[in-house]
């Protein structure tokens, strides 16, 4: 039996969302912060590029709109962009005030220009912003005398109302009566927010330090979890990045949205030293130019902006170009700027290129795709909520309508840091609405008749098909008959984890496979639904846009 911890906030991740919301709540009570892996490991971590925020008089809100609408292929929320957009340079000066250093200081930041902006608005800390960023948040939150840190802790599943009703007698919970305000605050469990329903009570976890399963109760609960590239087979992505959040949203009966939109990186490095490297955006953004191996230019006649048009277009003709030459990769060439400034703009990139033998200010860098970042995920209203009272969601892990079919660049730790906000806004109204959640009526973790494996190859033969197969049918490039494949195998997966799952011991492993299984499968119903072509989502089958029927979300929920 594990231990029961409880706070007011729960936060699950670690990242510039997770953090951020912490910081911000643990002026109002105590945190909780559970980190799959450190707490310096995260997507946010590994952002090169920077945050894009408008901030000078050569640039406008109504630009960067226009330019984020464009690059999600009009699926994006006008409304909604421009809500997140206008708080841009308020979220990045929390930023600052909480210790982040920006290259030029805080008065005039240096700005550079990544694909399909129109201005330089980014702002960066050389090519190391995520690391700069989540170096400080992760300073001051260890710091704080409210926010306690649970690393190598993973969430299994969310705890609901539901979820205990199963195990205890419905009168006792307040499904009936007076308690049932207690449970999900004033209105019953239809709530105040049309569809909403349950209510969340924390999480089980399984801590690293003792393998036991503990139960998290919190009055409020954040996912902050991140994206789920590893999902597939090549990824930027680190190896924490399995979904967690979104599975065990879509499992306590949340919405998920937009799931078929996965963007994939057009650069990472193409290097079996470097199974995971990005090479940034804002590479091209200072003149980088795309080649064949033979030195010839190829995104010059496919888009105005040339090697720097929006990711979704460089990334599906970088993947033409590989399959109709059959090549291993292309090349991004640096050789026309000028030395030194390539080495000192890119100080990160270059060490690690010049630690496996490539000078990148004098030799063209081998690059491919590979998948990066999830535009879809936990659907979530204006104020971070979803469908689950006193369950919030910020940063990748969601679909807020920033992003529609394809995320413009340096948008998504903006988004992260303005949602971080709004979510801090919205956990202390939920908590002043709801009241602590009563760990007394959780029941602790059954283990049942669970025992130790001693065949762990299962999991990993099971993962590496899994992400082969996602990889090759659930591409950048689509076809019905891959997707039906796709469907049909990964139903047998799933499955033949359940089985797994239960009868044995939980392992971090097995926690993630279930999660990377569940993901799969909503990734490939989202994609076969959606009869277009837009953005992220490519389907030879019907390669044409249809704004009259589908400038919409794809909306999917667990039926029970």
């Amino acid at each position: 039996m594990g231990t029961v911890h409880q706070s007011d906030f729960l936060v699950m991740g670690a990242g510039i969302a997770g953090l951020s919301y912490a910081l911000d709540v643990a002026e109002h009570g105590t945190v909780h912060v559970l980190a799959k892996g450190d707490a310096d490991v995260s997507n946010t971590a590994r952002a090169q590029g920077g945050i894009a925020a408008v901030w000078n008089a050569d640039d406008s809100v109504d630009r960067h709109v226009a330019d984020t609408v464009e690059a999600g292929v009009w699926l994006s929320s006008e409304e909604t962009v421009r809500s997140i957009l206008a708080e841009g340079p308020a979220a990045v000066r929390r930023l600052m005030e909480r210790g982040v250093r920006f290259d030029g200081g805080r008065e005039n930041p240096d700005l550079t220009r990544e694909g399909g902006h129109s201005a330089r608005r980014i702002l960066h800390s050389g090519d190391l912003t995520g690391l700069e960023i989540q170096r400080a948040l992760l300073a001051a939150a260890r710091a704080h005398p409210n926010i306690t840190l649970f690393e190598q802790t993973a969430a299994i599943d969310l705890i609901t109302t539901r979820k205990v009703a199963r195990h205890q007698d419905k009168r006792r919970l307040g499904l009936v009566g007076p308690e049932v305000e207690r449970l999900y605050g004033p209105g019953g469990p239809e709530g105040w927010m049309p569809g909403r329903r349950d209510r969340c009570l924390g999480a089980y976890a399984l801590e690293g330090a003792t393998g036991e399963v503990s139960v998290f109760a919190a009055s409020v609960t954040l996912l902050a979890t991140g994206g789920a590239g590893k999902v597939y087979r090549f990824t930027s992505n680190p190896d924490q990045a399995t979904g967690d959040g979104m599975a065990m949203a879509w499992r306590a009966g949340a919405v998920l949205a937009n799931m078929e939109f996965v963007q994939f990186h057009p650069t990472c490095l193409y290097h079996a030293g470097a199974k995971t490297f990005l090479v940034s955006e804002a590479l091209r953004g200072e003149g980088g130019i795309l080649r064949l191996p033979d030195g010839t230019p190829f995104m010059e006649g496919v888009h105005p902006m040339g090697s720097l048009a929006p990711r979704d277009i460089v990334a599906r003709e970088i993947d033409a170009q590989i399959k109709r030459h059959g090549l291993e990769c292309v090349y991004l060439d640096m050789t026309g700027l000028e030395p030194d400034f390539v080495r000192e703009r890119f100080p990160g990139i270059h060490g690690r290129l010049q630690a496996l033998g490539i000078d990148m200010a004098s030799t063209p860098i081998p690059v491919v795709p590979a998948a990066h970042y999830f535009c879809g995920g936990v659907h979530v209203d204006a104020d971070a909520r979803t469908q689950i009272h006193g369950l919030l969601a910020a940063g990748e892990v969601t679909c807020t309508g920033l992003h529609g079919a394809n995320r413009l660049a340096s948008n998504s730790l903006l988004e992260g840091a303005v949602f971080a906000a709004r979510a801090a806004n919205s956990a202390l109204a939920e908590r002043e609405r709801l009241g602590l959640a009563d760990p007394s009526i959780i029941p602790g973790w059954d283990r049942g008749g669970a025992r130790d494996t001693d065949e762990l190859v299962v999991i990993s033969h099971t993962w590496d098909e899994l992400r082969r197969l996602m990889w090759n049918y659930v591409g950048i490039v689509r076809t019905d008959k891959r997707l039906e494949r796709a469907l049909a195998r990964v139903q047998l997966i799933e499955r033949e984890i359940q089985d797994y799952y239960w009868d044995f011991t939980m392992t971090r492993d097995l926690i993630e496979l279930r999660n990377v299984a569940l993901v799969a499968g909503v990734v490939i119903r989202a994609a076969r639904g959606r009869r277009e072509s837009r953005g992220l989502h490519f389907n030879l089958d019907c390669p044409e846009r249809d704004d009259e029927g589908w400038r919409r979300p794809t909306l999917l929920r667990r039926e029970w």
